[in-house]
């Protein structure tokens, strides 16, 4: 049986098909994050470094805090939970949208 349980309004239910994609967006600029490249640049401006600790990761240092941002080195394993982590550590910033 394919598919995700959705809870919704106290009832649990089965849901066929594709669960709607996310993408992350830099809201200033209302630009969806297309690639790794794309976001090191507004990362950037906005005050993170690379931080080159751990191979296997991409990862993102901001020197005035103690937050650190890991996302897998392929875009194409970047899930909502690495958009979430973004914003919350850059409010105002970027949004997790319904693709």
């Amino acid at each position: 049986m394919a598919g995700v349980w959705v809870f919704k309004g106290g009832v649990v239910r089965l849901v066929d098909g594709e669960i709607a994609r996310k993408v992350l967006v830099h809201t200033p600029s209302n630009e969806v994050i297309t690639s790794y490249a794309v976001l090191e640049r507004k990362l950037s401006a906005l005050g993170w470094e690379r931080y080159y600790e751990d191979p296997d990761l991409l990862q993102f240092h901001k020197r005035s805090t103690v937050h650190l941002i890991s996302l897998p080195k392929d875009f194409n394993k970047f899930k909502s939970i690495h958009m979430y982590d973004i914003v919350v550590k850059n409010r105002n910033v970027f949004e997790v949208r319904d693709m």
